[in-house]
C-alpha cells in the first residue's frame, strides 16, 4: 500500500493529540488550583475519590477506543500481521472467500457488524459520564441532608434563658456542621461535573476517530466490491413477455368472470319477472272468485 492511495485510511493521531492537550490544559488548571482543590477534595475524601477514580478510569478507556484503532488501520493496510479486533468478522469472512471478490450484500454485513461493534465500545463511556453526574447529585444530597439535620440539632439544643453571649457561642459552634455539610454538597458536585466535562470531550473525541475510520473503511471496500452486471436483454425480453402473457391471462379471467355475473343476473331478472307474472295472475284469479 502506497502513500499515494486515495483510499489509505488515517491514522487517529490527530484525535490522540487533542485528548492530550485538553488533558493537559486540565492539569495545568488544576495545578495552578492545587489549595482550593486539596481543601475541596477532602471535605468529603470518600466520595470525591470514588468521582476521580471513575474519571481516572474514563479517560483510560477513551484512550485506549482511539489507540486500538492503530492496530485495525495497519491490518487493512497489510503491514500488520496481528489478527484485528473490529474486523475480526470481516477478518473470517476474507480469509474463507480467498481470492473471491465482495459482494454488496456482504460489504453491508461487514459494515453493520462494525458499526455494531464501535457502538459497544462507547457503551461504557456514555455510562461513566452519566456516572459523574449522579456522583456528584448524590454527594449534593448527601451534603444537603447533612445540612438540615444539623441545623435542627443547633436550633433544638439552644436554651431560651442563656445570655446573648453565651447564646451567640452556642449558635457559633453549632453551625460549624451544617457548613461542612454545604461544602460536602457543592464539592462533590464540583468533581462530578468537572469529570462529567472531561470524560465527554474525550467521548467525543473518541466517536469522530470512529466515525472517520467507519467511513474511510466503507469508502476502500465500496471500491473493491464486485457490482452485480445487469442481466441481458434477451433476458429482459423474456420476462417481459412472461409478463405480458399473465397479464393477458388475467384479463381473459376478469372477462369471464364478468360474463357470469351479466349471466347470473339476467337470469335473476327473468326469474323477477316469473315470478311478477305469477303474483299477478294469482290477483286476477282472486278478483274473479265469486263473493
Amino acid at each position: 500500500m502506497t502513500s499515494s492511495d486515495p483510499y489509505r485510511l488515517t491514522p487517529p493521531t490527530m484525535f490522540l493529540v487533542r485528548i492530550g492537550v485538553f488533558l493537559t490544559l486540565i492539569g495545568f488548571i488544576g495545578f495552578i488550583l492545587n489549595k482550593q482543590i486539596k481543601v475541596a477534595f477532602f471535605a468529603n475524601p470518600g466520595l470525591n475519590g470514588l468521582i476521580l477514580g471513575v474519571e481516572l478510569f474514563g479517560i483510560v478507556l477513551a484512550i485506549s477506543q482511539v489507540a486500538r484503532l492503530y492496530r485495525e488501520i495497519a491490518w487493512v493496510a497489510g503491514e500488520s500481521a496481528r489478527d484485528p479486533i473490529l474486523l475480526a468478522p470481516m477478518a473470517r469472512i476474507l480469509s474463507a472467500r480467498g481470492d473471491a471478490p465482495l459482494t454488496q450484500s456482504l460489504l453491508r454485513h461487514v459494515l453493520d457488524s462494525l458499526a455494531t461493534r464501535l457502538d459497544e465500545s462507547r457503551e461504557t463511556s456514555r455510562y461513566l459520564t452519566g456516572l459523574m453526574v449522579f456522583l456528584g447529585l448524590l454527594g449534593t444530597f448527601w451534603g444537603l441532608l447533612e445540612t438540615v439535620g444539623s441545623i435542627g440539632a443547633v436550633i433544638s439544643s439552644l436554651q431560651g434563658g442563656s445570655e446573648m453571649a453565651s447564646l451567640f457561642n452556642d449558635l457559633k459552634t453549632g453551625l460549624a456542621r451544617p457548613l461542612s455539610g454545604m461544602s460536602l454538597a457543592f464539592t462533590s458536585s464540583l468533581f462530578g461535573l468537572a469529570g462529567s466535562l472531561v470524560l465527554g470531550f474525550l467521548d467525543l473525541q473518541a466517536g469522530q476517530a470512529q466515525s472517520r475510520f467507519y467511513t474511510e473503511l466503507e469508502d476502500r471496500l465500496s471500491a473493491e466490491v464486485d457490482i452485480e452486471p445487469f442481466a441481458p436483454a434477451a433476458a429482459s425480453h423474456d420476462s417481459i413477455q412472461h409478463l405480458a402473457a399473465g397479464v393477458h391471462s388475467m384479463v381473459q379471467h376478469m372477462r369471464q368472470e364478468q360474463q357470469l355475473i351479466r349471466d347470473w343476473v339476467e337470469a335473476q331478472a327473468e326469474r323477477q319477472e316469473l315470478l311478477q307474472a305469477s303474483i299477478d295472475s294469482l290477483f286476477v284469479a282472486r278478483e274473479r272468485e265469486p263473493r
